[in-house]
């Protein structure tokens, strides 16, 4: 869903707010999730689901597929996401 169609959607349901509040409130929801995450929190949301964090390991023989020379690539962290059961039951209906 793009930012247009979720602000069209909120205004049908709430036609007492004009579009720069909506705008307003999308933006500080979306800096919100992305100020917890820069700081390593997980976040739940009830019915939606939760985003987590997880650590892969560094891997030292993957191989250049273009030139078959060994790569080292660093532990990193990947942002999760899993949904919660509520939400796979409305998205199997």
């Amino acid at each position: 869903m793009s930012h247009s169609k979720l602000i069209k959607q909120l205004k049908e349901k709430n036609p007492q707010l004009n579009q720069l509040e909506l705008k307003s409130i999308i933006n500080i929801f979306s800096a919100g999730l992305s100020d917890a995450l820069k700081n390593g929190r997980n976040i739940e949301l009830r019915e939606l689901g939760r985003w987590y964090f997880k650590q892969l390991k560094e891997n030292y023989n993957m191989r250049n597929p273009l030139n078959n020379d060994y790569i080292y690539k660093p532990k990193r962290i990947k942002v999760r996401f899993r949904a919660s059961k509520k939400l796979k039951k409305k998205i199997n209906e």
